[in-house]
């Protein structure tokens, strides 16, 4: 990858991470069966719609993740929108470590991902590419099924901090 840090673009690092935080965005956990590793699950909020024919998503993970490797070796998931209410999940699944499924509710959906219950709205997707982009590779997902419906407010970070919608 790519390993050139943002000081060496003539960016300030942290007025760079300012910028973008201005951009508000929902918050998603993403969610496998993950194979030998068992079910593995991580918070990402750099998500786009790509494409509606096909239809293709697209979001990003960070190599310093601790399942990175296991995630580029997975072909199905489920992306899982939070709720407003589920901001404790965000934070449990954005962390490293053993307990990220303790106390969670889910089911298997029918690509065998884990999708976590209650949600706003869940894709259970098959990945279709992967590009390594500086520290994240982009991931492009075909969206096979989607479930939606749930009346609460999604989840949604801008500036740093979790936020509610007016």
């Amino acid at each position: 990858m790519d390993n050139a840090n943002t000081a060496d673009s003539g960016l300030d690092p942290r007025e760079f991470r300012n910028a973008l935080g201005c951009f508000a965005t929902g918050v998603m956990v993403m969610t496998s069966a993950g194979g030998a590793e068992g079910l593995i699950g991580v918070t990402i909020n750099s998500f786009s719609s790509v494409s509606l024919d096909p239809p293709l998503v697209s979001f990003c993970i960070a190599d310093s993740l601790t399942e990175f490797e296991t995630l580029l070796k997975t072909d199905h998931f489920a992306l899982n929108v939070l709720r407003e209410d589920q901001q404790d999940l965000s934070n449990q699944f954005a962390k490293t470590g053993p307990d990220k499924w303790r106390g969670v509710s889910y089911r298997e959906g029918s690509n065998s991902a884990p999708i976590i219950e209650p949600n706003h709205a869940v894709l259970l997707c098959t990945k279709q590419s992967q590009l390594e982009c500086g520290d994240h590779v982009i991931v492009v997902a075909r969206v096979e099924e989607v479930e939606f419906g749930d009346d609460e407010p999604p989840l949604v970070f801008y500036k740093g901090q979790y936020r509610q919608l007016s």
